[in-house]
């Protein structure tokens, strides 16, 4: 199927009309960006702008939905709960990028039990993790950085436009704070990211980041399982290079070796990675309505984050 014409972008004069105090969460550390939280009711022209971003960002890495603008009922239909992360360029006047994000203790359910949300086409919640962890879980989704800041050519504005994202992560942490406890999300792998470099990946993550989780009473159970699973192929060749148990050391052999496929790790799942050292992956699925891209479901609890990521992304806030 032909993707189609993508929308032109939204007028500034608008985006700044919704883009008010009402909605600021923050500046950023570095660059002089700024932080909103907003929503489809309260900012209808903010949510297409994002939208039409969304998918110039996608498509350039090989993903995207196609449509004239990535957005969908979780985006729009306040039922549902979803609200947008903003980071906003003041000085070009423009989105930089962002994250979609929910409370779970917000979410709906399906007369399965299971939680409606992005994440649910891909993966099955069991009731470890529904009655565990869930309600004090943040989802997030959808994070982008538009492609013309996502180079150092862009000058500071590219150089630190993930960081600034992460201190939008930083400012949900301490608005939940008492009342949320976890990160869950994706991790995004592109179709053209080389299969045996994909395949190094996952074993890497399974090695140090494994699904299982325990609990106060020393129970220990799995959280969420992938729908249609990317099989690991396990091999000698694996168990010879991953050596290490040590996460720092181990990493840098993920490093150098996907070096040799023409590659890095992706920017997202670097970040990730280096977040915290109790972070839970769940292996990965293909994703066959957003490009076929591969994504990799993780859990990240904010008091194990490293403190020095915690001191750099919420200080301020």
């Amino acid at each position: 199927m032909n993707a189609e014409e993508i929308i032109q972008p939204v007028d500034v004069e608008l985006l700044n009309a919704e883009l008010t105090p009402e909605y600021f969460v923050r500046e950023t550390v570095h660059s002089g960006n700024q932080l909103f939280i907003v929503d489809n009711r309260c900012a209808p022209n903010v949510l297409r702008e994002i939208g039409r971003l969304r998918e110039i960002a996608f498509r350039a890495g090989g993903g995207g939905t196609g449509k004239s603008v990535d957005l969908d009922h979780f985006d729009l239909e306040s039922a549902y709960g979803y609200k947008q992360l903003v980071l906003w360029d003041p000085d070009a006047e423009c989105i930089v990028g962002g994250y979609r994000f929910v409370p779970c203790d917000e979410v709906l359910f399906d007369h399965f039990g299971q939680p409606l949300m992005p994440s649910s086409h891909l993966f099955r919640f069991t009731r470890y993790f529904l009655k565990g962890p869930f309600l004090r879980t943040i989802e997030l989704s959808r994070s982008f950085v538009r492609p013309d800041y996502q180079s150092t050519g862009s000058g500071n504005k590219g150089i630190y436009a993930l960081d600034n994202l992460m201190d939008g992560l930083g400012s949900l942490i301490s608005i939940y704070k008492g009342r949320m406890e976890y990160f869950f999300g994706k991790m995004t792998v592109y179709p053209s990211f080389p299969k045996s470099a994909l395949n190094m990946l996952l074993y890497f993550l399974r090695k140090h980041f494994g699904s299982w989780m325990t609990d106060v009473n020393n129970r220990t159970g799995r959280l969420v399982v992938p729908k249609k699973a990317v099989p690991i192929k396990f091999s000698g060749e694996l168990e010879k290079i991953f050596t290490e148990e040590d996460f720092s050391a181990d990493y840098r052999i993920l490093k150098k070796e996907i070096k040799k496929y023409g590659v890095n790790i992706p920017p997202l799942v670097n970040t990730y990675m280096n977040l915290s050292p109790s972070m839970k992956s769940f292996g990965a699925a293909v994703n066959d309505e957003f490009g076929d891209v591969i994504e990799a479901g993780i859990l990240i609890k904010f008091d194990d984050i490293h403190p020095d990521k915690l001191l750099r992304h919420i200080h301020i806030v």
